[in-house]
């Protein structure tokens, strides 16, 4: 018997706002929001993005002074969606009118030798060859060189690409806890597992109580790395522009360590740490693990995420250097425009329309897993459940960024999946799909295909697509989990986002059997009973993975543990619900209290509590076990 893999908890931060409550996928969809739920997604961008704390019932402090609600919405509604999504790059992140470069020259005497000043503390330790140094004061030198002299010139320039999906603007994660010289994605990182513990209602020690400490795992990390100046980015800069390394960017810069963030800051975990890479599906790479994990009952409980925040200069000059990045003068041609206006920018990806490129984008997005019991035990909100991921490569291939075979056989193998758990009818008519689409003339042609190819042989007649990236962007190793948390929002709210900033789908891309839309489209809460979300990466990294809805994972529970056991899980859930809500309304508010544990209850190898069969760690309700089977009985003679 496997194991179902259930979500209980959901949290992150997107282009679209906060990922708990709904808020970040309500953003999408906004203009098909009753007048309540806009205030409420507005409330959840002002507190975010720290236009607004709300310091009394209906009154709020802003930067303008304390006003009511009626007023902090109207004066600050257009701002609010305007810095939110895909946008020109705000000036928080860099400057796209003077975009970072240099120029390399060689300067050469001329009659005379070359002359300038320095500061006596810019002199280097060894004096190149042909210097001359005349000291001018105690603090100054003029030097004299009469060798040719190879130096930088900064020439910054305007930026070729300048639209991105962004964190809402005035969002900086790292000022609701100690985060010096953590990099970005590190930050979104604590912001992200600390948003999902709080919308979970559960206490996270009273779960992890329920089960051995090694039956616990967090599978974490995204695809690059950390690049910006703090990590990585920092590291390689550092010595060819004068600045110092830090102890710290070698080390942060590593991808896994957002797993090792929250193992050591949040969880204080001390079960499986893993962090997979694989390019666009680095998300559903971590899924698969976990799931896998908790199916086959080694884990009991697992959280699964990744934080990517790859919007600096250089990862957008290498992506754009590829032909891969909708760039200004892309944007430009595809509309025939002279200039781009901020509502170019807005539109700048159109999966399977007529397009130029995918828009890059930052994100933080996690799920919490646990096994079917601990959920009806603890009386768990059922969010949805994963019960299996697939992920294929490409076979050989010609140029190793180009898409291939492996993603028909992911994406067959998850609607096969969802076919034998759920039925044919199901599939056919009660299942929807999130699209890669990343807005490239390449993919929406290829993945179409894929799309259409798999609906043709599991005879779906119209299998409705969303393709989220036109709106938050591509967050590169993020992107499945932005897709699962759109899934989610749709079983929360009956929607699924159409593909609102295209005009028309493109002449080559294949539809017999999809339902592409350029409006959002009400398929109602209970109307479908699957997802599958898919993932083309470069490389040949695809995926796909099999999501359940949560009504359909309710009907799971009750066929395996029966009515009784379901009337006593709706007793607790209500206290979960109250306790998620509690949640939802501080955040609103503005008080965010990230949970960030740095050297609390730190334990050296000399605590721990020996015994022939069990190891106990201080701290942790439950021993491990050291009384394991031998799993190869069959090859093995006993000693004894």
């Amino acid at each position: 018997m496997s194991h179902l893999p259930v979500i209980v908890g959901m949290g992150g931060v997107s282009p679209a706002g906060r990922t708990s409550g709904h808020h970040a996928f309500r953003r999408m969809i906004f203009d098909q929001l009753s007048p309540d739920e806009q205030q409420r997604t507005l409330l959840s961008l002002a507190s975010l993005s720290g236009v607004a704390e709300q310091v009394a019932d209906q009154q709020w402090r802003t930067p303008e002074g304390q006003l009511n609600t009626q007023a902090l919405m109207a004066r600050y509604q257009e701002q609010l969606l305007d810095q939110s999504l895909i946008r020109r790059i705000h000036p928080d992140w860099f400057d796209v009118q003077a975009h970072p470069a240099t120029q390399a020259l060689e300067l050469k005497p001329g009659d005379q030798p070359l002359t300038f000043r320095l500061k006596r503390r810019q002199l280097p330790e060894r004096l190149p060859l042909g210097w001359q140094v005349v000291p001018l004061s105690a603090t100054e030198v003029e030097v004299q060189v009469n060798q040719p002299l190879k130096a930088t010139l900064s020439l910054p320039r305007e930026a070729l690409v300048q639209a991105a999906g962004l964190l809402p603007t005035g969002f900086h994660p790292g000022a609701f806890y100690r985060s010096a010289n953590h990099p970005r994605a590190l930050q979104m990182a604590i912001f992200g597992a600390s948003d999902l513990l709080g919308q979970s209602g559960l206490v996270w020690e009273d779960l992890a109580a329920q089960v051995k400490p090694d039956q616990i795992g967090v599978f974490a990390s995204n695809s690059i790395g950390q690049l910006d100046q703090e990590g990585w980015g920092g590291l390689l800069q550092s010595p060819v522009t004068g600045k110092r390394t830090t102890s710290k960017q070698m080390p942060l810069g590593y991808a896994q360590m957002t797993a090792d963030f929250i193992n050591a800051y949040v969880l204080g975990n001390v079960g499986q740490s893993s962090g997979l890479l694989g390019a666009c599906a680095t998300f559903l790479y971590n899924l698969q693990a976990a799931t896998n994990a908790i199916r086959s009952g080694r884990l009991r409980i697992a959280l699964v995420g990744t934080a990517d925040a790859p919007v600096t200069p250089e990862i957008i000059e290498g992506f754009r250097a590829m032909g891969a990045l909708a760039d200004d003068a892309s944007l430009r041609a595809l509309d025939g425009l002279e200039s781009l206006s901020d509502q170019d920018y807005r539109r700048a990806c159109r999966p399977f329309a007529h397009n130029c490129g995918f828009t890059i984008a930052e994100s933080a997005q996690f799920v919490l897993l646990v096994d079917d019991r601990l959920a009806i035990e603890q009386g768990c909100q059922l969010l949805g459940a994963v019960p299996e991921v697939f992920a294929n490569a490409d076979g050989f291939k010609r140029s190793i960024s180009a898409p291939g075979i492996g993603n028909y056989i992911t994406l067959a193998k998850a609607a096969a999946l969802g076919r034998s758990i759920l039925g044919d009818r199901a599939l056919q008519q009660r299942s929807f799909v999130h699209a890669h689409g990343t807005s490239t003339p390449k993919n929406r042609v290829t993945e179409s295909h894929v799309l259409n190819q798999v609906a043709k042989a599991m005879g779906i007649p119209a299998w409705p697509v969303a393709a989220i990236k036109a709106y938050v962007g591509h967050s590169q190793g993020t992107a499945g989990g932005d897709q699962l948390m759109s899934a989610l929002g749709t079983w929360a709210t009956g929607w699924l986002p159409g593909i609102t900033t295209a005009t028309a789908f493109a002449e080559d891309i294949e539809a017999s059997h999809l339902a592409l839309s350029l409006e959002h489209q009400q398929l109602g809460q209970q109307t479908m009973d699957m997802a599958l979300l898919n993932a083309k990466g470069f490389g040949g990294n695809n995926a796909s993975a099999l999501v359940l809805a949560p009504h359909v994972t309710e009907k799971m529970l009750t066929q395996r543990y029966g009515r009784q056991a379901m009337l006593r899980y709706q007793d607790q859930l209500a206290e979960r619900v109250a306790a998620s809500q509690a949640y939802d309304e501080r955040a609103l508010a503005g008080q965010f209290n990230l949970t960030y544990q740095f050297g609390e209850q730190v334990l050296e190898g000399e605590e721990l509590i020996w015994q022939d069969q069990a190891l106990k760690v201080p701290g942790y309700a439950q021993p491990i076990s050291l009384d394991l089977n031998n799993p190869f009985s069959d090859m093995s003679e006993s000693t004894e």
